[in-house]
């Protein structure tokens, strides 16, 4: 079966880890450029003072920017999501977005630079905001990128 962006974010909807936490992956496209992610804060997603809990809000970014690129990349590369960081700017309250792009000539430009079996590292940013748009929190991720093995000695044999 193959996986569709709608199945994706119906799966990743569903995952355990997700469903117990408030997250709520809306949509990817059809091109795989774009992704839309939101937190529902409520009782198991909230901290201590009744906000978003921070931890809940990292976890609604870690995989989409390496999912959007590895559905672009295709089977041929292995893609990670390597590293973050979040800065929180302030309380979070309600439902939170966050919008996730990877452009086709970035991801085009990335394939570039992995040809061949090099590392890439690529930082991705997105900001979390509330139903009012205020940023709640700016967050970067780092993607790793690598032609695989087997490809880039199917190259040079």
């Amino acid at each position: 079966m193959k996986i569709t962006p709608r199945r994706l974010a119906l799966g990743m909807s569903l995952w355990i880890p997700n469903l117990f936490t408030g997250i709520r992956i809306r949509r990817f496209s059809d091109d795989w450029t774009h992704a839309t992610v939101e937190l529902h804060v409520n009782v198991l997603t909230r901290n201590y003072v009744g906000t978003a809990f921070g931890g809940s809000m990292s976890a609604m970014t870690d995989p989409y920017f390496f999912m959007l690129v590895m559905h672009q990349l295709g089977r041929d590369y292995v893609v990670w999501d390597t590293r973050g960081e979040i800065e929180f700017l302030k309380p979070g309250r309600g439902v939170l977005t966050a919008h996730f792009h990877v452009s086709k000539e970035r991801a085009e430009q990335i394939r570039d630079r992995a040809h061949g079996g090099q590392k890439v590292l690529e930082w991705f940013e997105t900001e979390i905001t509330d139903r009012d748009g205020d940023v709640v929190a700016k967050v970067r991720r780092e993607v790793y990128v690598r032609e695989k093995r087997r490809v880039t000695s199917a190259r040079t044999s």
